[in-house]
């Protein structure tokens, strides 16, 4: 049964920046694995007042890539209420770091790819 997630309209035009002009592991996760996923994956998704930078909406499932800015005390919070809010919709989130991508790219795929067995 689908879902129903708030949607802020007025995210739109900054979500579209950031697809135009994604980090480096970003595009490496979407050019070489989310581009061709099994179910379709939207980039830079917003949900809520957040903009996620990969939803799959048959998985249920936000996958989020953190930079060097999301090890402070501070964004480490910020994070985990943002992750408290998307499970509360159901959803699943993934976060994954940018040493994760660069250096095992091939687990991180392993890890997304159990999730669609258990679709």
């Amino acid at each position: 049964m689908p879902i129903h997630l708030p949607y802020n309209r007025n995210l739109i035009p900054h979500a579209k920046k950031l697809r135009k002009n994604p980090t480096p592991t970003e595009h490496k996760l979407w050019h070489n694995y989310l581009r061709t996923f099994k179910y379709r994956v939207l980039r830079q998704c917003p949900i809520d007042h957040f903009i996620v930078d990969f939803y799959c909406a048959q998985l249920k499932l936000v996958i989020e890539i953190d930079g060097d800015s999301h090890f402070t005390p501070e964004a480490q919070a910020y994070d985990a209420e943002r992750t408290q809010k998307l499970e509360n919709y159901g959803l699943r989130v993934l976060r994954f770091t940018n040493h994760d991508i660069l250096q095992s790219f091939s687990g991180v795929c392993e890890v997304i790819e159990a999730l669609k067995i258990l679709a």
